[in-house]
């Protein structure tokens, strides 16, 4: 098959399922064209994942177009974009119609969750990886940015911490218990948590995606504010099989295994009594913002080593 049957037969579909008001012009034409609503700002990003490196080899296609475009899309969560479209470069080793199939149903299936629609792309041979870059519109001088944290803010998580970070040692394996189960649907189907960003849209002083671990992605608000955080790791929201299965290591697992997307965001204290309370059940205080440089973790008023999260260019000893 070569490689304009190929996006005809399975991405050009998707352009129609997946349309949106502001792409005026979609997949067929040498660019796409994207209106932006008067009083908006154009966010956007690019994610790339490579086979063997960010998703197993023979990974599963439909769950790799579901993980990669949540993974993207997790980005614009973060700003507190709404999400408007992506494109999609897709390299391939080979064009087989199964694994194609699987993709574009689980991209279709993605696209329509996160209310992106597909704009365009590209295709390829080589080594498997794919890149997304999505794009999103923030109302002017409203996008939740990494240097807004000041001492005092209160440092917050939403959802769960390291389940995906213990599906890892669970992917090559039959899930036997519904814990397994649980964290492996973590990994595999994580859920870019879009409106959440919008809702701290000027609430929020400073927020972040966990992409790479809290301590690592907490580290990058730190270093763009300025500022300094204190960190009770009694707080940190575990889930109960995440607590099950890992014991001990749960704690670790959430501060520095990755893969998560869910949002760390720093919120004045001024402002939390005044939020929604729905908006408040869906984060977790975990600590403060302070004027000292520094992450410090303590535990029940002891002090731990902070460590660090992932580094895709790290020493991986």
């Amino acid at each position: 098959m070569g490689e304009f049957e190929l996006i005809r037969r399975y991405f050009l579909p998707l352009a129609g399922d997946t349309r949106s008001a502001a792409v005026s012009l979609g997949p067929g034409d040498d660019c796409a064209i994207e209106r932006l609503p008067t009083g908006t700002e154009l966010v956007f990003s690019i994610d790339t994942m490579v086979e063997g490196v960010h998703f197993p080899v023979q990974y599963d296609p439909a769950r790799l177009a579901w993980r990669s475009l949540a993974a993207a899309a997790s980005d614009l969560a973060a700003m507190g974009a709404d999400p408007v479209c992506f494109t999609l470069a897709l390299t391939l080793p080979e064009a087989g119609d199964d694994w194609l199939q699987a993709f574009a149903g689980g991209l279709g299936e993605a696209a329509k969750a996160f209310g992106l629609a597909l704009a365009g792309g590209d295709t390829t041979r080589g080594p498997l990886s794919v890149t997304f870059q999505v794009h999103g519109t923030v109302p002017q001088g409203q996008a939740l940015l990494r240097s807004g944290a000041t001492p005092g803010d209160l440092v917050c998580v939403s959802g769960t911490l390291g389940d995906a970070g213990a599906a890892l040692a669970l992917l090559e394996r039959d899930p036997s218990t519904a814990d397994a189960r649980y964290l492996l649907q973590r990994y595999h189907r994580p859920e870019p948590r879009l409106a959440l960003g919008q809702q701290l849209r000027g609430r929020a002083s400073a927020a972040i995606d966990l992409s790479d671990g809290l301590l690592a992605d907490l580290g990058h608000i730190l270093a763009a504010s300025g500022v300094g955080a204190d960190v009770d790791v009694s707080r940190l929201p575990l889930s109960d099989a995440l607590r099950r299965h890992a014991g001990s290591r749960a704690g670790a697992l959430a501060l520095r295994s990755g893969d998560d997307y869910e949002l760390c965001a720093t919120i004045p204290q001024a402002v939390w009594p005044a939020l929604p309370e729905t908006l408040r059940e869906r984060l977790t205080v975990i600590g403060e913002i302070s004027a000292q440089a520094g992450l410090r973790l303590q535990n029940a008023g002891a002090e731990l080593a902070a460590g660090a999260g992932y580094d895709h260019f790290g020493d991986p000893s």
